[in-house]
């Protein structure tokens, strides 16, 4: 049992749940966010052991919650981020601005879970 605390980033409602889903059953404890204002509230009060975030989110996007995490929370808890914005200028500035980590969608659960494994393996 993973038992590791995941903040969930994600305004597609099928996806969300999907993902909320599989890494539940993976052993995740999972905070759900539904956009951006909801994920900036949720950190104030908790920062998890891993970040999952869509880039594109209403009122916050997904590289401004790297640069809060980073500049304002100066937390180095691990961010993976998702999109279906996968062009490199979105690639290249999640990573300069701290993320651990970039997917493509459409999200295959089963190589999240591989990826997030990997990472809290480090940590």
């Amino acid at each position: 049992m993973i038992n590791k605390k995941l903040l969930l980033a994600e305004d597609d409602e099928l996806l969300a749940t999907l993902l909320n889903f599989r890494l539940k059953k993976e052993g995740y404890i999972i905070q759900l966010c539904r956009d951006g204002r909801e994920v900036k509230d949720q950190l104030t009060i908790q920062i998890p052991d891993i970040i999952v975030s869509d880039i594109m989110m209403p009122y916050f996007s997904g590289l401004e919650l790297i640069d809060f995490v980073r500049n304002d929370l100066k937390s180095d808890v691990p961010i993976i981020m998702v999109s279906s914005a996968g062009n490199e200028e979105n690639v290249l500035s999640a990573f300069e601005l701290g993320a651990n980590d970039f997917i493509s969608k459409p999200i295959s659960p089963s190589e999240l879970i591989v990826r997030l494994n990997r990472i809290l393996c480090k940590t």
